[in-house]
């Protein structure tokens, strides 16, 4: 049997806080560690000191100051595909395959994503960003459904931005107009989850009726206090990974450390 602790991370700049990142592989073991809002060029990404700690595996897909994803490893892995969701090249995907990781024969599959935000207002005939984050949804929906009959064993991960379920938001009414938890945008991931069947790792662990939350805004003062989180952060795996998932966490001492992301970083367990 072989376990691997897999996290996904909102960085929100991994030069500013490659000390938080650190810490983190350190303080949780983590083998797979997928990251989101980079900020940076594939070349500025700051990978000795990763390498250093025994992650030697890179997958890159940066660009200068905004968005961009990447995936460090201790498992050897090859990058799959780099995919332009929603018409715009921002360097918000990267698919990976653990090398070393089967499933029923077949190498593991990690996509990892960084959905827009969609700026403030929900109205995607007067807001862009709005409508890219719609398009780029209804790409990933597509894309994956011409997959369904050969698919490969997949998670996917990362930043969606979205806050699903009424318990993934600290106001389910309160919230029902802002970006991140409207109707539109959560049928729009539902189309996503109904593409492959996705099974929603972190809900499998913690039930539909408890709260859980992945990011806190920096506007509180007081952001435990206050506690008004959202579930913007997931972790998803093809139907032929059931059962492979034995615990989750998020890991909301980070919210707290020095200089921190909003997000907080959360890990799964997993036993191939």
């Amino acid at each position: 049997m072989q376990k691997i602790r897999l996290a996904t991370w909102n960085i929100n700049s991994a030069r500013l806080r490659m000390p938080q990142i650190l810490r983190f592989l350190e303080d949780y073991e983590v083998d797979v560690l997928c990251l989101q809002e980079i900020k940076c060029q594939n070349e500025q990404f700051p990978q000795e000191e990763l390498r250093a700690l025994g992650y030697e595996h890179i997958a890159l897909n940066g660009q200068k100051a905004y968005h961009g994803v990447a995936t460090v490893s201790r498992l050897p892995l090859e990058i799959v595909e780099k995919t332009v969701f929603g018409g715009i090249d921002e360097a918000r995907h990267l698919n990976i395959e653990l090398t070393g990781v089967q499933r029923a024969g077949q190498a593991v599959q990690i996509h990892n994503f960084y959905v827009p935000a969609g700026g403030d207002v929900a109205d995607a005939a007067v807001n862009p960003k709005f409508a890219h984050k719609l398009q780029f949804l209804d790409d990933m929906a597509s894309s994956f459904s011409q997959q369904k009959a050969a698919a490969p064993p997949m998670i996917l991960v990362g930043d969606l931005n979205i806050a699903p379920l009424e318990n993934d938001v600290w106001s389910h009414k309160q919230m029902l107009k802002v970006v991140s938890h409207t109707p539109v945008e959560v049928e729009q991931l539902l189309k996503v989850a109904q593409s492959l069947d996705w099974i929603d790792a972190l809900r499998c662990h913690v039930p539909e009726n408890e709260k859980l939350f992945t990011w806190w805004s920096y506007r509180a003062k007081d952001w435990k206090k206050s506690n008004r989180g959202r579930r913007l952060d997931h972790v998803w795996m093809t139907p032929d990974l059931a059962g492979v998932c034995t615990d989750m966490q998020v890991v909301e001492p980070a919210r707290s450390w020095e200089r921190p992301s909003d997000h907080a970083p959360v890990i799964v367990d997993l036993e191939f």
